[in-house]
């Protein structure tokens, strides 16, 4: 399967996952998750979605280690994210307990998209 797939499958995960936090929030009329809910469509279902649009579209040597590396680094990191946030608005953790491993999901993301530019950029054109 390729990376564009792969991306694919999990940014619908995440969508799923997003608006299940969504209805859960109108539905109990606490909206106290509102930052989770969008950190999981943003960084998991939007970027894991123009990942693999980038992949299928301008990425024609998708198999490397680098791609491997930041597919892992991205699914990760948005977890981390995503799950951190989750746990600290839902009140469940501290942000004294959470902000680092936070800090280090972010980090994460963003080490994500350096690697992403990085393949782009090394690609070069696409073949005609």
């Amino acid at each position: 399967m390729g990376f564009d797939r792969k991306y694919l499958i999990w940014a619908l995960g995440y969508a799923v996952a997003g608006m299940c936090v969504g209805l859960y929030m109108a539905m109990s009329g606490n909206h106290g998750q509102l930052v989770a809910h969008a950190h999981i469509l943003l960084i998991g279902f939007a970027v894991s979605f123009f990942y693999g649009i980038i992949h299928k579209l301008w990425l024609h040597q998708p198999g490397t280690t680098v791609s491997r590396i930041q597919f892992v680094l991205h699914q990760s990191a948005a977890l981390i994210v995503s799950i951190g946030l989750l746990l600290f608005y839902g009140g469940v953790v501290p942000e004294s307990t959470i902000g680092p491993i936070l800090g280090l999901g972010s980090t994460g993301v963003l080490a994500g998209v350096l690697l992403m530019l990085y393949m782009v950029v090394k690609s070069g054109p696409v073949p005609a």
